[in-house]
Formats: C-alpha cells, structure tokens, sequence
C-alpha cells in the first residue's frame, strides 16, 4: 500500500492568521498609497505574494513595488509572532492522523522565522513529517504543484491522499492535482465558496473535523 498523505494550508487552517495577513497586507498596501478593500485582501488570502498583488492590483501594476509591498507586510506581521495562536483542534488532529499512518505535510507559502513561529503555535511538529513551502515551487496555489510537492516529499499517490485547506485557492489546487479537497471555515472563507471551488467535505474548523474523522474524507480516501 502506497503511502497516504494528509496535506495541510497553515494559515486559515491551524493557525488563526488570516485576519492579522488581512490587517497587515492592508496597511503595507495603505501605506504605498493604495485603497483596496479589507474584504478584498482577506478574499487574497492563501495566495503568493505576486499572485496576491495581481489579484489585489492587477497584472497592469508597477511589479517594482512588489519587494517593497512584500517587506512591509512581513514586517508588519512579525509583530504578532508571539501572539499567534492555533485552530481549536489543529495539533489534535494533526497527532490523531500520525498516529493513524498519515504522513502529514504543511503546504504553505510561509518561510523561515514565520514557519518557526506557525509551528510553534501549532504544537504538533512530532506528527509532521514535512513541510512543502512555496519557496519550492514555480506556481503557487491555485496550481497542483504546490500539492504535488508535498506529496513526494513523503513518497505519496494524490489517489488517497487529502488537502485540508480554508480558502478558494487550495480547494482548485487539491483538485487539480487530484487529491481529496476537505475545506474549512476557520479562515473566513463561506461554505459556498468553498463548494463553488470544489471541497468535497466542509468543516467548521479542525475540532469539527477531528471529531467527524471516522465519517469523514480520512477514511473513505
């Protein structure tokens, strides 16, 4: 039996961060002169920083602002390290599935002192067995090849295998490559929108799904 992988989003979706990338991206985009919506950046949310920027200000913008919009939003971030915090069930569920034979994998755009800090707040680093940064990849989500990274780094088939994930942007990119979407509420993304993207099973957060497990995608993959 091959491998079976259970591939996680971190923001949104164990750590409860989507809201504090919302206020910061907002602000470095504020402070650069640029007006865009709260509710547009958090819909961003889940999204590299250049895909970011071009879903917030269009592929027509002045790409030499992308370092400088990227370096104000770290930096603004930063300042919440300490204060991060998991999702209710996030480091429960990640040791249920280890225990279970998953492999677990992290996919996510984070990086150096921010995945330090993400891991941290998580508390499971004993049930992951990798961690797939976007650092990585040439395409971010919404492409498979984030997904597919994180799967052969524990040697998995994407038959079997799971993505866990809070925004649009993960649900399309566990679809296309082939891997079981499971969406989650916790990033602020609407149970329809994460239909409309593809989730085949939606939970109110990893403590709902920990405790709908034996029912759940885990055990039908």
């Amino acid at each position: 039996m091959s491998a079976r992988a259970a591939v996680f989003d971190v923001d949104g979706t164990l750590a409860d961060t989507n809201h504090l990338h919302t206020v910061c991206w907002w602000e470095a985009l504020r402070q650069a002169g640029h007006r865009v919506p709260m509710v547009s950046v958090l819909g961003a949310i889940g999204l590299g920083s250049s895909d970011l920027l071009d879903h917030l200000l269009g592929k027509d913008r002045d790409p030499g602002e992308d370092a400088a919009l990227s370096a104000a939003h770290k930096t603004l971030y930063a300042t919440w390290f300490e204060r991060l915090v998991p999702v209710d069930g996030a480091a429960e569920l990640l040791r249920r599935l280890h225990s279970d034979g998953w492999s677990v994998v992290l996919a996510t755009s984070a990086n150096g002192s921010e995945l330090d800090a993400l891991r941290a707040a998580i508390g499971a680093d004993d049930a992951i067995a990798a961690t797939a940064s976007a650092d990585d990849v040439e395409e971010g989500k919404p492409a498979a090849e984030p997904v597919l990274h994180a799967l052969e780094l524990v040697g998995a088939e994407a038959g079997g295998s799971v993505f866990v994930g809070d925004s649009v942007w993960d649900m399309r990119a566990a679809r296309r490559a082939g891997v079981v979407p499971v969406g989650v509420l916790s990033g602020g993304v609407s149970r329809a929108e994460l239909a409309k993207a593809g989730a085949a099973e939606i939970y109110a957060d990893t403590a709902e799904l920990l405790g709908a497990l034996d029912r759940s995608a885990f055990r039908r993959a």
